[in-house]
């Protein structure tokens, strides 16, 4: 215990110093067992504990070798006398007893056993025995490596699948996900079988960062596990002595990111070498065909830039390039790559960082650099890895400077899938998908890799990153008025996401706060690809067919208004169709609430009838979702589509809100508004995006039941939510989000005053807001609601009692008054 909680020892030395411990005591052990002879028998330490890497909880892996000579209940008596001791102080052990013989066969048949022989250590007994069993260990992994290495490579694979990247995950195993300790150790078994060795700049310092990690998450949770949740992190970035747990993750990424990459490059070479084996040698000179990788055959050079050449499968540096004399090279090489679908060998890149570092490219660039640029990033999918490998040898940084902030910067929100540099990367290339939408793809281009650059730094990472990027086109050659493109579509990457969803379209504040932002219909043309592809790349959860209905909406009504046009009245793309018409007439004509509940199928935003309607008569069942624009998602959010007809009267919106949280349906999005259909009253007409939590979806006559009676007060909504809540909190102790904000958004709406509420997604959330807006006695006019991973962002535009907007000093304590009901 002294040992595990002595300050001023690094990780490395307090894992062989835990080894030497158990090494001791286990020596011991079999030294009392065998009365100190041990002839014909051998304790061997394997896996981990036979590279003497003994971290705080792991498990021990021992082999007890014999010669087969004493019988064998002379051998069980001896491992009973071993694997007790251990057992009884409560280590985990794994362990096996065999002759070299059978060690022999169980590796032939089992990977895991021999790839553990391969990090065999002597402990007590017959070193001979030892020796000889490394011996044959390692003689027989050479020999039939070439069939067991595309195994151990599948194994990887299958692993990354089930685990992901250990680079991008917010809580990721250490040990089992792509990048981690498992694949270094498969990195170490590739370089015994002498086919290919990794690239080992920086590999051993990856690992044992990993490997501390891990030693100080086992000490902080007292348990033997890889996960690196998100409860522990903080503990282990102070055991580490770092500064927080975001610093701790990007150290554990940039780990995770060198093991990746060596594994790429190490596992390309496999293939050439295992390729190279399967043809006889009698053959190798009459080949003529094209390699695995599309190129030329074996040994043939294939043009693809100036200085830049395909062999067998990669990217090389021609014969005749001189890339200390030509700065260009690193782009024109690496978007020749990418254009062709290849990767960049390892002694390219580093030949190339090698001359960078030399002779770095003039600032601002040539034209022929940035032209290189664009053509990398209008590569799609293939520009990732080719980036990843300039980002590996610090080309990246090297050309953009200012990228290293935003290197493998975690995101610590569930809506991102990627750290912050893969995100911008990724974001490029699905604008690489929309570039024939817009008449300027170079600027789009460019504007999707900067426009989180930002975040690198404090403050509102779209005003911070206006002005990196505004230098950084400067730097790459932009002209003036270019220049000033880039900076505004960085500085506005979110207007249209979040003016569309939160916003009523139909105000004409809305389409001239925009209008005046974007100037011109050539900076709303890319804006509008952008932020299509900054929603694509970011998750899921961040676009559908109904958002980029939205904003294309959005963006029709603010090219009316630039081009000079009348702008159209109304919603168009929220008009009420024929069905919600239909319901709003029923609820009219009857008095009473009407509901229709409709499937949303995944693709294309069309409705499938779920449960029907629910109300006095026969509602209309056909689908209300509009069809994705060009280029759009492949995904609706999962879940239904609900409409609502109610007769306008106080209390609607808590009460649908609370009995849609009974029923355990999550609201994605809502849209609230109110229409007149045959001129005896308004209607509330409500259209929820819901999901159910978990189980079934409820029919929607129980939902009309409910609802009636939480309108005319026979049903205590708060109190029956109030129960749920408090088992909630008991399930979800230890959770921590940041307090609820509520604030008037100023000069928004000319007919309204829009209070927006951003807070952490929770049962019953909205029917809280609704009831605090009730209480403070202002009329919903309309709501945009819209829920993003664990955060709800809604907007509400209300009025006084006379259907005029708030006065500031009244919009200021309402504000304050929903604030405090949430908090």
């Amino acid at each position: 215990m002294r040992l595990l909680q002595s300050a001023g020892q690094d990780g490395s030395t307090r894992r062989a110093a835990l080894a030497g411990l158990t090494d001791d005591w286990l020596a011991g052990l079999f030294g009392r067992a065998t009365g100190g002879t041990g002839s014909g028998t051998a304790l061997v330490a394997v896996g981990g504990y036979g590279r003497g890497e003994l971290s705080p909880r792991s498990d021990l892996d021992l082999f007890l070798l014999h010669d087969g000579k004493a019988g064998a209940r002379t051998v069980a008596t001896l491992a009973d006398q071993l694997w007790y001791p251990v057992w009884d102080l409560g280590l985990a052990l794994d362990h096996s007893v065999r002759t070299p013989a059978e060690a022999r066969k169980a590796s032939r048949e089992d990977l895991k056993v021999q790839l553990g022989l391969l990090d065999a250590r002597h402990l007590a007994g017959d070193p001979e025995l030892t020796a000889a069993l490394r011996g044959t260990a390692l003689a027989d992994w050479r020999e039939q490596a070439p069939k067991r290495l595309p195994e151990l490579r599948e194994i990887g694979r299958e692993r990354a699948t089930r685990q992901g990247e250990l680079q991008y995950l917010l809580e990721p195993d250490l040990k089992e996900a792509r990048g981690g300790l498992r694949d270094a150790t498969a990195l170490r078994a590739v370089a015994a079988s002498w086919l290919a060795d990794a690239p080992r700049e920086g590999l051993e310092a990856a690992r044992t960062r990993l490997l501390d990690v891990r030693d100080a998450l086992h000490l902080a949770t007292g348990r033997a596990t890889d996960r690196l949740a998100l409860q522990e992190q903080d503990q282990v970035a102070e055991a580490l002595g770092v500064l927080d747990a975001d610093v701790l993750l990007r150290q554990v990424y940039e780990s995770a990111r060198t093991i990746s990459y060596a594994s790429d490059v190490t596992w390309r070479e496999v293939g050439r070498v295992l390729r190279s084996r399967s043809v006889r040698p009698v053959l190798r000179g009459m080949w003529r065909g094209r390699s695995a990788g599309g190129g030329p055959g074996r040994g043939e050079r294939s043009p693809l830039a100036e200085g830049v050449v395909e062999l067998d499968g990669e990217v090389v540096l021609a014969r005749t390039a001189r890339p200390e004399h030509d700065p260009v090279l690193p782009l024109r090489a690496a978007a020749a790559a990418a254009q062709a679908g290849l990767p960049l060998s390892l002694h390219a890149v580093r030949r190339l960082r090698a001359a960078a570092t030399a002779r770095p490219l003039p600032v601002p660039w040539p034209a022929e650099a940035r032209e290189q640029l664009v053509t990398l990033l209008g590569a799609g999918a293939q520009t990732v890895p080719v980036w990843e490998a300039l980002e590996a040898e610090g080309i990246v940084t090297w050309l953009l400077p200012d990228w290293e902030r935003v290197r493998c910067r975690p995101q610590r929100n569930a809506v991102h899938r990627w750290t912050v540099d893969r995100h911008l990367v990724e974001t490029a290339v699905r604008a690489s998908a929309l570039t024939r939408r817009v008449h300027r793809p170079d600027l789009l281009l460019v504007a999707a890799l900067l426009h989180d650059i930002g975040k690198g730094w404090p403050g509102d990472h779209s005003v911070s990153g206006e002005t990196i990027a505004r230098d950084m086109a400067s730097r790459i050659g932009f002209d003036a008025r270019d220049v000033a493109v880039v900076a505004t579509l960085v500085r506005h990457h979110l207007l249209l996401i979040e003016t569309a969803t939160r916003r009523d379209l139909g105000d004409p504040a809305t389409v001239d706060a925009v209008a005046d932002v974007v100037g011109g219909t050539g900076t709303l043309e890319l804006l509008h690809a952008l932020t299509e592809a900054d929603a694509l790349a970011t998750g899921p959860a961040a676009w559908s067919a109904w958002r980029g209905s939205l904003v294309a909406d959005l963006v029709k009504r603010v090219t009316a208004r630039l081009a000079g046009e009348a702008v159209p009245e109304g919603r168009p793309a929220n008009e009420p169709t024929a069905e919600q018409e239909r319901l709003a007439v029923e609820a009219s004509r009857t008095g009473g609430p009407v509901l229709a509940l409709h499937a949303r199928t995944e693709g294309h935003g069309e409705a499938e009838p779920a449960a029907g309607t629910a109300g006095t008569g026969t509602g209309a069942r056909t689908g209300a979702g509009a069809a994705a624009p060009e280029g759009g998602p492949e995904q609706e959010p999962v879940g239904v589509e609900l409409l609502m007809a109610v007769p306008e009267q106080p209390g609607v919106l808590p009460a649908a809100a609370g009995v849609l949280a009974m029923h355990r349906l999550t609201v994605r999005a809502a849209d609230l508004r109110s229409v007149d259909p045959i001129g005896e009253g308004p209607v509330l007409l409500l259209s929820w995006r819901v999901a159910a939590e978990y189980g079934s979806l409820p029919q929607a006559v129980r939902l009309r039941a409910d609802l009636v009676r939480a309108l005319d007060g026979s049903l205590d909504v708060p109190a029956r939510l109030a129960e749920r809540e408090q088992a909630y909190a008991r399930r979800s102790r230890g959770v921590q989000a940041p307090p609820p904000r509520v604030t008037v958004a100023p000069g928004s709406s000319q007919v309204a005053t829009v209070i927006e509420v951003r807070a952490q997604d929770a049962q019953g959330l909205l029917h809280r807001i609704g009831r605090a807006l009730e209480a403070a006695r202002v009329t919903v006019r309309s709501a945009h609601v819209s829920t993003l991973g664990a955060n709800a962002v809604d907007a509400f535009y209300v009025t006084d009692e006379k259907g005029e907007p708030l006065p500031e000093a009244v919009a200021v304590d309402v504000a304050r008054v929903v604030e405090s009901a949430l908090k």
